[in-house]
Order: C-alpha cells, then structure tokens, then sequence
C-alpha cells in the first residue's frame, strides 16, 4: 500500500525511518513537522499504465498515502469530486476557463471529509479509541461522521459563534460537543489540556501528516481530471492554511515524478475581518501576527495561523500565488451571484473564495486566458435542528474576566461536572419528554433520548451514558433484553439503570431485575420528587467516582 520509505523533518531538514505513531517527532531537532516520502517511481509506473482497477475515491492514490489498509475505513464516496467548468459564471467575470471543484459532494459536503477519513482510518491501524478535536464547524462534521463510522469517541470543541446548525451536526453525529465562549485560539488550548489531562489523542491539524497528506489528494483529482495537466491557478478560501500546503504538497510530487510540468499558482483567501495571513502575505512578512477576528463568517476565524503561514510564504513566493482578503459583503454577493447563474447554494466560507478570484481577476493578477480552478465546499441548509432536543452540547465560558490560568482551571471543571450524560430509552414520546422536564431541573446533565430497544443499545455503546432511565415493553429489543445486553458487555456493565414502565410486574421479572438496576418506578404511580432524588443521588456517586 502506501506505506512511506522515509520522513523529512520540514525544519532541519534530516531524515529518518518512517513512523506511523501520531505523535511522531524528529529524532534530531524534536520537531512534529514531518514529510513522508513514498516510492515515487512505482506510483508512476502504475499512472502512465492508467491506474488500472484503481478506485474513483481518494484510496486511487494510495500508493502516496500513509495507510496500510484503506478499507479500515472504506467511504466509497470520499474523494473524486466533480470538476465542473463555469458557465454563466466564468462568463459574468469574462473568463472562459473556469472550473469548480465541487467538494460539496461527500459525506458531510466538505472537503474536510479527506482529512477525517485519512486521519481516522490512521487512528484505526494504531488502534486509537478516542479523539479530541478543536474545529471553526466543517472539520468537527467531517470527523464526527467518521468516527461514527470507526467506532471512535470524539470530543470537538467549537467557539460559540459557529452556526448553531454546524454544532447540531456534529452533535447528531454522536459526538460530545462542547461549545466555548471565546476566541478559536482559546477554544483549541482548552481542547489541548482536556486531551492532556485525560491521555487522549489530539487532533493536530495541519501538523498532523495523515491531515496534510489528505489534501493532496485534490491535487492530484485535478490534474488527472484535466487530462494530466495542470491549471494556472488554483483558488481556495482558509482559516488556518491546511489545504493550500497540502494541495500545493500534491502538485509538487507530481511536478518531481514528471506527471506535470509547472506548480500552479495558488489564491489563498481570506475574509477581511479574519486575515492575518493576506496581511502579512502583502506586507513580506514570513511569520503572521495573529489578529482579533471580526468577521461574520466564524468558520474563517482562525486568528493565528502560527507556522502554517510560514510554510505557505515562501511556498507561495517560490512559485508564485497570491494572498487577498475580501469583505463579508463581497462574499455575500458572491453567494448571490453563484445561486443565481450557476444554480449553486453555497456557504460563506466559500463564497470568500469566488469573491477574492473576482477581486484578482479585476486586480489583473489572474489573466483572462489562464485556466482557474476553484475550491468549492459547505453547504447551507442542514436540517439537524429539527431532529435534535436542545441538549446536544456542553457550554464553556472564558468571556469573564479572571487570570488566564485560572480560567483554564475553572472551565476544565465545568466540563468536567457538566459531560454526565442521561440517556432515557423509551418508545413513548410523551414519556419520554416528560422525563426529559424532569431530569432537566438537575442541571447540569445532558439527556439523549433512544425511541427503542435497539437504539437504546447503540447509544449506550457508542456514548457511555452516566446513566440509563429505562422502559421495559418496547418493540424490537424490550427492556429486560436490553439491560441483559448491557451488562454482559465489559464496556456498559457498570453503568446504572433506572426502569420506568407500565407493566406489572412478575415475581419472576422482578427477580430477573434485582441487583441489576439502581430502582424501579411504576409509570401510573410516578413520585416526580423520588425519582428525581434517587437520579440526584446516582449522578452524584458517578461525579465522586470521576466518571
């Protein structure tokens, strides 16, 4: 498969053997900048043959990817997005060489789908059960949808100023969401320390070599779409700058092994309340100072690109490109015009993309003649809210005035007082709600509600719930099934149970409960003030355990 032969250190620039560790460093310097370098020559050996029997999805390249095994984790639709070129578009800005990367078309419809599928199927080969991740919104959808589809826990934490109906994906998705009132730079640090403080993996973005890798993918798509040739230029809107070195990544390997003749140049975007990269791009700076955001469109707001931009720099001064930054106006204009001509509905954070190429095509630095690819991802109509209760996240506020240690401190035990989840699994919707009004005055819980036996049973699997509030006649997998179920299975066996039900009950059934559940109540004869101490009680046990 694609194993590498070898990784570069992108600072000392000393080689090493290849390891596929996540938190692999250079052995000389220490750096977690590594570049892996693959057997170039049997990969185009196997292009100049047509790729024979090669799949139509991001594994077609697998021969330049860091994974072992692909179909650890096989998203048949990852990848291979169309190349659509511009008609009445392109037409409106004078050009007739247009084309449109549609990333929408995937899992999540993000481009961010790569990096979460190539990073997952990675935490899958070194057996990785639980994640952490920080996200401005497409990235945390992408990776919760993968590690649904892994099996692997998730944590995403997101600014409060992401679209609510982002964090509602992502929360629908099965990940534990927690949402911080403050900036993208403190929203990624909490991430850091809960992830440290529990032994999890974090997420490292575009330090990350299966994230970087996963983008070059979409260089690659483009060149072989375009018959093996490579654009003029290729243009994309970012927050912190991981696609761009990648994608740029992917055309230098096919430049070395002779599969293209130039780099194209790349348009990097901003919006221009969010740009300390165009700022410092503009100004001949190699580092970027970080800026307070200010735009509308929170999934660009990353205000500190740190070494990325850097990398990008002198890229990008190498081979030509261009850094600009447009306004939220521009992009919503761009928005309007792309719906209206191309018949495309697109999100803001794309729309700065086709705004910024209007403003260089204007500007003279993309010519009329050249051929333009442009990156295309998001969308704009979930409809998770509409499935979804209101208790789908964790909320964290750093807005408060308090030294930043101290802060740090006190929002790590919020979240850690406020992640006790109640998961009621009942098939009677009005049941259901009104345990769910119960069980809301104990603040601060989450409540999940499963309308069955079966779904009752993947919750508790997949979300480990602190505790079960549970009905016994259901359909498909009753109630006694279920907890037989639960406590055979060394991952759910200690979580406690509380029946609710209606039926009455056998001295058989009542035996077949007993010393398996925490209590039981009887539908009709429900003392509210009871069970919501007996619930108080169980939680309490649950946050003096650490659990």
């Amino acid at each position: 498969m694609g194993r590498p032969i070898a990784a570069i250190c992108m600072d000392c620039g000393r080689g090493q053997p290849y390891s596929s560790s996540p938190t692999a460093q250079c052995q000389s310097c220490g750096s977690v900048w590594l570049e892996p370098h693959y057997d170039y020559l049997r990969f185009k050996r196997e292009v100049l043959q047509g790729l024979p029997g090669r799949p139509h999805n991001i594994w077609r390249y697998q021969d330049v990817l860091p994974i072992n095994e692909p179909e650890n984790l096989s998203f048949v639709n990852v990848g291979w997005t169309p190349l659509e070129p511009s008609l009445r578009y392109a037409q409106s800005i004078g050009l007739n060489k247009v084309y449109i990367k549609d990333e929408r078309y995937g899992p999540t419809s993000s481009f961010k789908d790569r990096q979460a599928v190539l990073t997952i199927a990675a935490a899958v080969e070194a057996n990785i059960p639980e994640l952490v991740i920080a996200s401005t919104g497409n990235a945390a959808v992408a990776f919760a949808a993968a590690c649904a589809r892994a099996g692997i826990k998730l944590w995403v934490f997101m600014t409060s100023e992401v679209p609510q109906e982002k964090l509602r994906e992502t929360a629908l998705y099965g990940a534990e969401v927690v949402r911080v009132n403050g900036s993208y730079e403190q929203t990624k640090q909490i991430a850091q320390e809960f992830a440290k403080q529990r032994g999890l993996l974090f997420e490292r973005g575009a330090r990350s070599i299966p994230a970087r890798e996963s983008m070059k993918t979409i260089a690659y798509e483009i060149v072989e779409q375009l018959g093996w040739q490579a654009p003029d230029w290729y243009v994309q809107a970012v927050s912190g700058g991981l696609g761009p070195l990648g994608i740029y990544r992917g055309f230098e390997e096919m430049l070395r092994m002779g599969l293209i003749d130039r780099i194209p140049n790349i348009a990097i975007l901003q919006a221009e309340g969010c740009a300390p990269m165009a700022r410092a791009f503009q100004a001949n700076q190699e580092v970027a100072t970080p800026v307070p955001s200010t735009t509308r469109i929170a999934i660009l707001s990353t205000a500190d690109p740190g070494k990325t931009y850097t990398l990008l720099y002198h890229r990008l001064k190498a081979t030509g490109g261009a850094m600009e930054y447009v306004s939220d106006e521009a992009a919503f204009t761009s928005m309007r015009s792309l719906a209206k001509t191309e018949g495309m509905a697109v999100e803001p954070a794309s729309a700065v993309a086709f705004a910024g190429f209007e403003k260089l095509v204007s500007l003279g630095v993309i010519q009329k003649e050249q051929t333009v690819v442009i990156n295309c991802t998001g969308h704009t109509f979930p409809v998770e809210k509409h499935v979804l209760g209101d208790q789908w996240n964790v909320d964290i506020d750093l807005s408060r005035p308090a030294p930043a240690e101290e802060k740090m401190d006190r929002a790590l035990d919020h979240l850690e007082e406020k992640t006790i989840t109640v998961l009621i699994v009942d098939d009677n919707p009005d049941d259901a709600q009104l345990l769910r009004r119960i069980l809301e005055t104990l603040q601060p819980v989450r409540i999940l509600h499963a309308p069955n036996g079966l779904e009752g049973l993947a919750e508790a699997r997949q979300r480990l719930p602190g505790l079960i509030i549970l009905d016994l006649m259901m359909p498909n997998l009753d109630g006694f099934s279920l907890l037989d179920e639960l406590k055979t299975d060394d991952r759910t066996a200690d979580i406690p149970v509380i029946v609710i039900s209606a039926k009455d009950l056998t001295s058989e059934e009542v035996k077949r409960l007993s010393g398996r559940i925490e209590g039981i109540h009887q539908k009709g004869l429900l003392s509210i003030q009871t069970l919501r101490t007996q619930v108080a009680s169980v939680l309490e046990k649950k946050r003096s355990r650490g659990g």
